[in-house]
């Protein structure tokens, strides 16, 4: 039987992301997109567990992979294997924890599309004919999932800890993936955070930025079909 695969949305996204994952994917495999629900990242971790198959394969984009870290650490035993796409295994910094507040504030005041631009600025996409389009679709979604969502998770992210020792300790397929062209999660990020697991590659894709579900979906969907051919190295386990 093929593993059931479970995708995580990242900051302020829903299952749209993954449409041509979820297309190319569930002709071999389960394929399943959970909601990020509650206001703690513990909250989402435990809303996923509460609707996902026994076991699983788990991406997570953004924060939606925090939320896949997470999953991990309570629940290893249900992870087959795990895929990071444009995350982050540190905290996030003082200094960008306490830019969000004024974000948070003008929110509140009913500008969600304007802070909006700035959390996802277009020099964090590759640049190309699509980078406008693409930009106003996540935008579009972000502004339909709201202002509460956006103050929830703009949260979650600013108490999100450090992940660094729970990668340390997972022995399981892993498949670190970000865009070359990204800002937000440089590509030296992301090869660091695959450095760090004992059973994990690094894959960079050209032609997108933070959001290669939408700027490379063929790219991305390779990735995701390697990932899920991966063979494990030893049992699943802490060490």
């Amino acid at each position: 039987m093929t593993e059931a695969v479970m995708l995580l949305p990242g900051f302020m996204a829903d299952g749209r992301v993954f449409v041509d994952q979820v297309a190319d994917l569930s002709r071999a495999h389960a394929v399943q997109v959970a909601p990020l629900i509650g206001d703690t990242l513990e909250a989402m971790a435990e809303s996923v567990l509460a609707h996902a198959p026994p076991k699983f394969a788990l991406a997570g984009h953004d924060l939606g992979g925090a939320v896949a870290i997470e999953i991990l650490q309570r629940a290893a035993e249900r992870v087959t294997r795990l895929a990071l796409i444009c995350a982050a295994a540190q905290g996030e910094a003082p200094s960008a924890a306490a830019a969000r507040e004024p974000r948070l504030v003008r929110a509140k005041a009913g500008r969600l599309k304007d802070v909006l631009e700035e959390d996802l600025p277009q020099t964090s996409l590759a640049d190309s004919d699509y980078r406008d389009a693409i930009r106003g679709h996540w935008m579009e979604m972000a502004v339909q999932m709201g202002v509460d969502t956006y103050l929830q998770q703009s949260r979650v992210i600013q108490r999100r800890p450090d992940f660094q020792q729970v990668l340390r300790r997972a022995r399981l397929p892993c498949m670190m993936i970000g865009g070359a062209a990204n800002k937000i999660v440089p590509p030296r990020r992301q090869e660091f955070m695959a450095e760090l697991m004992p059973n994990a590659t690094y894959t960079c894709i050209q032609g997108a930025g933070h959001l290669p579900m939408i700027e490379a979906p063929r790219a991305l969907t390779r990735a995701l079909q390697t990932w899920l051919e991966m063979e494990e190295l030893a049992p699943l386990r802490w060490v």
